[in-house]
Order: structure tokens, then C-alpha cells, then sequence
């Protein structure tokens, strides 16, 4: 796979990832639970609280946007502000939250961390990693392209 394919594919599963966000706040309370928002969040939503949706709406907007720059840096649409750091943070975030996930389950008894199943930390981290693998591989494959890119 090319740099521009490898991007637009990472842009979809971002974009996924935000329209999953918004079907929580739609499902409800079982859906924050189910996946993995915890007892907190899914609590705070049968009660009527607003909180929760915001929080999942942000998240959301903010993986769209991260699913608006890697259409950028794949040349789909027209290159975006800073596209190039961008791509390079959005990288990060995917494979440190990945990787993170690994290993923090079996070394932190925080309770953000323990609210969570084994199972639950080791599905959503890899699939953290295999977006942040496809911006990654993506991001090298273009980064030449990326530094022309005016926006």
C-alpha cells in the first residue's frame, strides 16, 4: 500500500471510531459500559446527566478531526494547518495509548485502569495500535509530500 491509501484507510478507521463514539451516546448507559467507559460514566448517564455525552461527543470530534487530517495528508482534501505535526501527534497518541494499554493493566492499580477487563485494555489496544500503525506507516510513506503541503 501507497503513503496516500495507507492515510485515507487510518482516516476511515478514525472516522469509525468517531461515529462508535456517537452510537454510545445514542445506545446509553449499557453502551458506556459495554464499551469500556466505566461504571462512572455509564452511572452518571441513568441518571440523566449531560456529562457523559459531552465528554463522548468530544472524543468523537476529535477523532473525526484526526480522520480530516489524515484525508489531508493522503492529498484527498486540501492540505489542513500544520498537517504535517498533526499527523506526527495523532501518530503518537494512537501508539502510546496502544502500546500504553498493554502493559498498564498488569502494572497500575489505579482505579482508572482497574475499572476496566484485561480484555477490554488488550482489544481497544490493539486497535489504538493498528490506527496508529496505518497514520505511522502512512506519515513516512509521505513525508516529503507532507512537508510541501501548504495549509
Amino acid at each position: 500500500m501507497n503513503g496516500n491509501t495507507l492515510l485515507t484507510v487510518a482516516a476511515g478507521l478514525s472516522f469509525s471510531a468517531a461515529l462508535a463514539h456517537v452510537a454510545i451516546v445514542l445506545g446509553g448507559p449499557d453502551w458506556y459500559r459495554f464499551f469500556g467507559a466505566g461504571e462512572q460514566m455509564a452511572s452518571l448517564a441513568e441518571a440523566g446527566s449531560l456529562r457523559p455525552a459531552f465528554i463522548t461527543l468530544l472524543i468523537a470530534t476529535v477523532l473525526a478531526l484526526w480522520g480530516l487530517y489524515g484525508l489531508s495528508g493522503a492529498g484527498v482534501i486540501s492540505p489542513l494547518p500544520l498537517l504535517r505535526p498533526a499527523l506526527v501527534v495523532i501518530t503518537a497518541v494512537y501508539l502510546v495509548r496502544g502500546i500504553g494499554g498493554f502493559i498498564l493493566p498488569f502494572v497500575s492499580s489505579h482505579p482508572a485502569i482497574t475499572q476496566n477487563s484485561v480484555t477490554f485494555w488488550l482489544v481497544s489496544s490493539l486497535i489504538c495500535s493498528l490506527f496508529g500503525v496505518c497514520y505511522l506507516l502512512g506519515v513516512l510513506a509521505n513525508w516529503a509530500s507532507l512537508a510541501l503541503a501548504k495549509g
